[in-house]
C-alpha cells in the first residue's frame, strides 16, 4: 500500500509491504524492515532494522487534525491524506470491495447517520461517537452503499470497534 502522510508541514511518500511475518517500510524512498506487533488496540510495538524498539500509541487528534502518534514519549501529528493506492500505482477502484468504517478510539455511539442500503460518499459522515466528553464523527472512506450496520445509539466501543461496511 502507498500513502502519502502530512508531518508537520511535511508531506511524505511511504510505501508498505509484507515481507514474510514483518514489513518492508520505504519512507521518501529510504528502505526499513519493520516488525510490528499490537499490544492493544491503539498500541504498536515495533522493531525498526532489527535494532531500535520503539512503543507507539495512535490517538485521534482535534477534531479533524488526524492522529497523534507518540512515538516512545514523543507526540507526533499525523495527517493521512486518504490517497491509498495498490503498489502497483492503480487505483482503488470506487465501489469495489467492501470498506470497514471502525473507530479510531474508545467511546460511547451517540448516533448512528446511516440506514442499511443508504448510498454515502466519501468524507460523509456514518457515526458520532463521544470520546473524552467531544463528538467525534466518524466518516466514510470512499463512495458506495451501507451493507452492515454494527452500531446502534448508546453502545459502548472499544478503539478499533467495526461500526460499518461500506460496499
Amino acid at each position: 500500500m502507498q500513502f502519502d502522510i502530512e508531518v508537520g508541514a511535511r508531506v511524505r511518500r511511504v510505501v508498505v509491504t509484507r515481507v514474510g511475518d514483518g514489513f518492508a517500510v520505504d519512507v521518501d524512498g529510504r528502505h526499513r524492515e519493520v516488525d510490528a506487533v499490537r499490544v492493544d488496540a491503539k498500541t504498536l510495538s515495533l522493531i525498526v532494522d532489527r535494532a531500535w524498539h520503539y512503543d507507539t500509541v495512535m490517538v485521534p487528534g482535534p477534531v479533524g487534525a488526524g492522529l497523534v502518534v507518540h512515538v516512545g514519549t514523543v507526540p507526533v501529528s499525523v495527517t493521512l491524506n486518504g490517497r491509498r493506492r495498490h503498489l502497483a500505482g492503480h487505483e482503488v477502484a470506487a465501489g469495489t470491495g467492501s470498506v470497514r468504517i471502525v473507530t479510531p478510539m474508545a467511546g460511547k455511539v451517540v448516533t448512528v447517520r446511516v440506514a442499511l442500503g443508504d448510498v454515502v460518499t466519501a468524507g460523509q459522515a456514518v457515526a458520532v461517537v463521544e470520546a473524552m466528553k467531544m463528538e467525534n464523527d466518524i466518516r466514510a472512506n470512499r463512495d458506495g452503499v451501507v451493507a452492515e450496520i454494527h452500531a446502534r445509539q448508546g453502545m459502548s466501543v472499544d478503539a478499533g470497534a467495526l461500526l460499518v461496511v461500506i460496499r
